[in-house]
């Protein structure tokens, strides 16, 4: 029986991160890895340039059961930190909208730096290895792979969520998780475009491509300000994905289509100057024209001249346009969201170590528990975060 300190279940962001901070502690690791080669889901994000991290990183920037549960960990490890390893390496990286930071060349410069960071003779990575049963003992786990048996003092969980199917995503994770009678937050897609119902879809469906800048608000009144894309399916863009991640089934959002001017002003401006031109071209200066024909043939505008619009019709339309409601018939779910809302539930973890409460030595890290950050490199912060810190201590 091969025995190591630390078995690291999974090679993607928080799993390597681990395993480089547990063997430079001079911790014997060994990381395995369903798939063929690391670093999967950091090689497509970012259209393949990977949004490492954020200039702006704080626990309000995550969705959790626990609202306060990411900031012991973003506070040992936080993006200054990786964007002072990013330097060290010599990444050329680029700052984009909203803090994002991008590599200028490749993703793969992000892999590559991880894996050099585990090149110790006491890191060993195993690829294409399946684990076929954990056991618990006073010594620690025994792990049943594909060819043989190891024992570890601690296991670390970096198994990932259910996002993007075809790079390998599994539930495995989850059922460690219940196999050591831990509690879990119910998963759902999340930072995921919205379906429409087949009236709305019939209807908007011709827009496809067409993006505007919008604030979008669910029920709950999280507020998001950026690009809003019609596609044949639905609604995307950054801010439906952004929402997505606090919509309930059932529910609606609101859109003000116009966010940046008061619509009732610019109208009876427009009617000052212009009495007899009509809605549809006047709306058409503010908006895609395609999209204030598809509201007026579906009967939601009245086209008629400025001039025949009386103060209550102007006052209507702007709250029809400012808060334009939608109800999601659903989203487009794992299959292109980015990440997995809910895991294993943070309660049975410590913010300080990510080790579990109920089990000596079990360890769970990244998106596997119910911590998922917003659009724009938060999602890696946290894997670089929750993966350090365990690595410190297991």
């Amino acid at each position: 029986m091969k025995q190591v300190d630390v078995v690291i279940i999974g090679a993607g962001a928080a799993g390597l991160m681990c395993a480089a901070q547990a063997g430079k502690r001079g911790r014997s690791v060994l990381v395995v890895d369903n798939g063929k080669k690391p670093g999967r889901k950091i090689l497509i994000s970012g259209g393949g340039r990977c949004n490492f991290t954020n200039y702006d990183v704080t626990a309000s920037n995550f969705v959790c059961g626990n609202p306060h549960f990411a900031k012991s960990a973003l506070a040992q490890y936080s993006q200054w930190d990786f964007f002072s390893m990013i330097n060290e390496y010599g990444i050329a990286w680029e700052e984009r909208e909203h803090g994002q930071l991008f590599c200028i060349d490749s993703a793969k410069d992000i892999v590559e730096m991880l894996l050099k960071e585990c090149d110790m003779p006491n890191v060993e990575q195993r690829y294409r290895c399946d684990v076929h049963s954990i056991e618990k003992n006073e010594d620690g786990f025994t792990l049943k792979l594909d060819t043989d048996t190891v024992a570890c003092q601690s296991l670390v969980v970096a198994t990932g969520g259910l996002s993007m199917p075809k790079l390998g995503a599994t539930p495995f994770g989850y059922h460690i998780a219940e196999q050591f009678g831990l509690k879990r937050i119910p998963t759902t897609a999340g930072l995921v475009p919205f379906t429409l119902h087949d009236k709305d879809k019939a209807a908007f469906a011709d827009l496809s491509g067409i993006a505007i800048p919008v604030t979008i608000t669910s029920e709950n009144d999280v507020t998001f300000k950026e690009n809003l894309l019609f596609t044949h399916r639905g609604l995307s863009g950054p801010v439906v994905l952004q929402i997505s991640s606090y919509w309930v089934p059932g529910e609606k959002v609101t859109v003000n289509l116009l966010p940046d001017l008061d619509l009732a002003d610019t109208i009876n401006a427009m009617r000052d100057k212009h009495p007899a031109q009509s809605l549809k071209n006047s709306l058409s200066r503010l908006l895609p024209k395609r999209l204030v024909e598809a509201m007026i043939t579906r009967g939601d505008i009245e086209d008629k001249p400025l001039k025949q619009l009386n103060p209550k019709e102007i006052a209507s339309l702007a709250d029809y346009l400012h808060q334009w409601n939608i109800a999601p018939n659903g989203t487009e779910g794992y299959r292109t969201a980015e990440v997995t809302l809910g895991g294993v539930d943070t309660d049975e973890l410590s913010s300080k170590t990510m080790e579990t409460k109920k089990v000596s030595g079990l360890y769970f890290v990244g998106e596997v528990m119910d911590v998922s950050g917003w659009l724009g490199g938060y999602n890696f912060q946290w894997a670089w975060s929750s993966g350090w810190v365990a690595g410190q201590n297991v």
